[in-house]
């Protein structure tokens, strides 16, 4: 897709600049807001949105945007940039380097392509759904590996009591090899470059999840909501190895 093409130059060219903000303001003494959900918002996440706003209206002048700050933009119509400026907020202002920048392509509601580029370590893993690459070069997740052999990730644990039911959560964990928190957006990168298996996230928001789709299904991997349902529609991530995916679903539900 010719657009898809484009999309990507456009965010390979915009991202050092991203980076640049984000340091300027990494590992520094930044006040802290809290928004009205109590998450921390700083001046870094609204100045690397308005940046990301500004090069896509002047770029693509037609697409829409949804923003986690910055809210939305031009809603009807059929192309749509989702962007998450920094996500694992929490990480950033704790000066942990397990934060990133999100952005999606989405045609007609339905992603076609995702960034999740990591500042910290200058990382960009983009998929389009049928590829995704880490730096240029391709990545496909292993699908050889069973549960009892699988590195289990999320972001919060506590989430699952707030939002989910954290019993099956707990069976999972208890069948897994390892489970930590690492979590965000770097959790996912973790699972589409083969390093860990499964990635979960009782809630999440469109900015949270749209750019994630295209980069676990175009590494080979499986992504639905909490239930298996589809995730483009979904409250919730489940992204994982393909062959363990009806078996992580039946036992969170179970």
């Amino acid at each position: 897709m010719e657009s898809t093409r484009a999309a990507e130059s456009f965010l390979l060219r915009i991202l050092p600049e991203v980076r640049k903000i984000v340091l300027k303001y990494y590992d520094t003494s930044l006040e802290i807001e809290l928004k009205k959900d109590l998450s921390p918002v700083t001046i870094a996440d609204r100045e690397v949105e308005n940046y990301i706003r500004d090069q896509i209206q002047q770029t693509f002048p037609d697409h829409g945007m949804i923003g986690e700050e910055g809210g939305d933009y031009l809603p009807e119509a059929q192309y749509k940039w989702i962007i998450d400026p920094i996500d694992g907020t929490k990480s950033f202002i704790s000066h942990a380097p397990l934060f990133g920048t999100l952005i999606a392509l989405c045609h007609n509601e339905k992603p076609v392509l995702g960034c999740i580029f990591l500042p910290a370590t200058n990382d960009v893993l983009m998929g389009n759904n049928e590829q995704t690459f880490l730096n240029g070069k391709p990545v496909q997740m292993s699908q050889e590996v069973e549960l009892k052999e699988a590195l289990l990730l999320t972001t919060d644990y506590k989430d699952f009591s707030r939002y989910k039911k954290r019993d099956g959560f707990d069976r999972l964990m208890d069948q897994c090899r390892i489970s930590r928190t690492w979590g965000d957006c770097f959790g996912y990168y973790l699972v589409a470059t083969g390093k860990a298996q499964i990635m979960i996230d009782p809630a999440m928001s469109v900015w949270d999840k749209m750019a994630l789709i295209p980069v676990i299904r175009g590494a080979g991997g499986a992504i639905s909501d909490f239930y298996g349902n589809p995730p483009e529609s979904g409250d919730s991530i489940v992204a994982c190895v393909k062959s363990l995916h009806r078996e992580v679903i039946q036992i969170l539900n179970s």
